[in-house]
């Protein structure tokens, strides 16, 4: 991703101090218990009873990076059921007070959840507002992710399940929301957030900053980025704002690979559609994540990978492309569980595989192969891909093992080779077409795969999405795979983490 009378002499007395507890019994709220939407992967990850519409969240950031930030949390949702306590995901901050629909209300905790317990019960359908006024604590913890600090600031990585660690909220992705960002830091630094500026105002020695999207997202691809920072302006295809948020002093040094975004942008909405968010653009971080981050509009990425000689040229592009590609496939279309996590990593993967081999010379067939070679290896390891094996104890983020990368673009090698190019091609324009903005499950895909192509494809997926051992691969009978245990994803040094 917890609390009996003394005997009194008689009658009335008896009678009142009775009453007395009665009383006392009603009032109190049943006890605070973690709750979750049952997914099967993270079972008390979000919480059922309410569907949220938006959040307001604003933070003050005091120049430390190892402090606390203030902050206030605003969420409006509507009740989904009859609520005489709401749960809220929210670990590593302390709670100062909560408000719902502008009254006080109680709370307590309990595991990873914020359990809030109104004045009256919120009906059915009625709207929910609640005001959390709370710390934001970013140093680290014994669970992973939520705030990464910087060399000179701080930055987000909420995925997959790390958005409750920095503020309140519904922490599943099948709850997506508009967000407001409203920080306030010192002057000296600069702040960014995903979505578009629309404030900043100077008071004294800070500085507010106010920004906001203009789409839904899931709270794990929430982004906030603090510190020394130069923002960097440009153009993409069809006039789409592109910003990037490098550290001022490395600008020249990474301008020759931020200036290809743009081109980027136009080969991918040349394979899937026009991208389809407000602006995009590269958060690159002083920071050792050990992976890069598809946060919507401003994909997170650490400084070395632009600065390693080791890494060629082409390799860096696809990762690029693989961050970008998510824009569509994950963050656009978000995954209605988390089991169907290779929907996302499966299309990035897929789209830096293509990129590669169009831009970079890299044959993808050849990648395809030798993912083939390592699949069943990586089915023992981690599961199918559709069915991962749940995450190790403490450690979250394992559910990204190859299986869910290239185990997975497998998979879309495979539909490609059984239903032809021009069918695969239109599906993904028809994917991302059909449930932009919103969320969707490999069900919907596998029903719209069928009805693109004009055929059922029931036992295809089962067998490629589901299946302990690989399938044969259409068209390449001689492909074999070979157990290989704790295989590495194919083709890429250093996997995308998102």
């Amino acid at each position: 991703m917890l609390l009996t009378p003394r005997t009194i002499r008689m009658g009335t007395a008896l009678v009142a101090a009775a009453a007395s507890t009665a009383l006392l019994a009603a009032s109190a709220p049943p006890p605070a218990v973690p709750l979750g939407i049952g997914d099967r992967l993270f079972p008390h990850l979000g919480n059922p009873g309410y569907d949220v519409e938006s959040y307001d969240i604003a933070l003050t950031y005091h120049g430390d990076n190892k402090k606390p930030l203030d902050a206030v949390t605003k969420i409006e949702a509507t009740a989904t059921a009859t609520l005489e306590q709401v749960n809220l995901d929210f670990s590593h901050g302390t709670v100062r007070s909560v408000e719902v629909n502008g009254r006080p209300a109680r709370f307590d905790t309990s595991d990873e959840d914020l359990v809030v317990t109104p004045e009256t019960a919120v009906p059915e359908g009625a709207p929910l507002e609640i005001t959390v006024r709370h710390t934001s604590n970013p140093a680290p913890g014994k669970e992973e992710g939520g705030w990464v600090q910087t060399k000179d600031g701080l930055a987000m990585a909420n995925q997959a399940d790390a958005g409750h660690r920095v503020f309140p909220s519904n922490d599943h992705p099948s709850d997506k929301a508009l967000f407001t960002f409203r920080v306030t830091a010192p002057k000296a630094l600069t702040v960014v957030a995903n979505g578009v500026p629309f404030l900043k105002m100077r008071h004294g020695a800070d500085t507010s900053w106010s920004y906001r999207t203009l789409h839904p997202m899931a709270t794990e691809l929430a982004q906030v980025s603090i510190g020394r920072s130069a923002v960097l302006h440009r153009e993409g295809p069809h006039g789409l704002p592109v910003r990037d948020v490098v550290p001022a002093k490395d600008r020249k040094v990474l301008e020759p690979w931020l200036k290809k975004t743009p081109g980027q942008l136009t080969w991918m909405e040349g394979k899937v559609g026009r991208y389809p968010f407000e602006n995009y653009g590269l958060l690159i971080a002083q920071a050792r994540t050990g992976f890069e981050l598809e946060t919507q509009t401003l994909s997170l990425f650490e400084r070395e990978i632009f600065t390693e000689p080791a890494y060629p040229a082409w390799y860096i592009d696809s990762i690029m492309v693989h961050e970008m590609a998510h824009q569509w496939f994950g963050d656009s279309v978000s995954p209605r569980t988390w089991s169907d996590l290779w929907l996302n990593e499966g299309h990035a993967s897929w789209y830096e595989a293509l990129y590669a081999q169009e831009k970079g010379h890299q044959s993808m067939a050849k990648r395809m192969r030798e993912a083939y070679r390592a699949s069943d290896g990586w089915r023992a390891a981690g599961g199918p891909p559709a069915a991962p094996n749940g995450p190790k104890p403490g450690q979250k983020i394992s559910i990204f093992r190859p299986v869910v990368y290239d185990g997975s673009s497998l998979v879309l090698y495979a539909l490609r080779q059984e239903i032809g190019t021009p069918a695969f091609e239109r599906l993904e324009r028809n994917w991302v077409r059909t449930h932009r903005d919103g969320t969707a499950s490999t069900a919907d895909f596998i029903s719209l795969a069928s009805q693109t192509s004009g055929r059922d494809l029931q036992g295809f997926f089962r067998a490629w999405l589901y299946g302990k051992k690989t399938p044969p691969m259409p068209g390449h009978p001689d492909w074999k795979s070979t157990p290989v245990g704790t295989a590495k994803p194919v083709g890429t040094a250093k996997p995308a983490k998102g």
